[in-house]
């Protein structure tokens, strides 16, 4: 799955929120309130255990987004 090549943004659909480093997006006062990097990196790990580079962080994030959107929109309709 290459999703972040099907994202029609010209703009961050390139996991650049997960760089670290000076500057970077993820030290930027507009994610201040990111979370869940931990977990991120966690799967990362696994999946690169079993298909090492195959799968980006970029696919990873796209999944993670759109399996909690799924998991929001369901626990509403309960």
């Amino acid at each position: 799955m290459r999703y972040s090549r099907k994202c029609g943004s010209k703009s961050g659909c390139d996991a650049s929120l997960l760089l670290e480093g000076d500057g970077s997006e993820k030290d930027s006062p507009a994610n201040n309130g990111v979370l869940g990097y931990n977990i991120i990196d966690d799967v990362k790990v696994a999946v690169e255990s079993v298909c090492p580079g195959v799968v980006s962080c970029a696919d990873i994030l796209a999944v993670a987004a759109r399996d909690a959107s799924v998991a929001v929109i369901t626990k509403l309709k309960l």
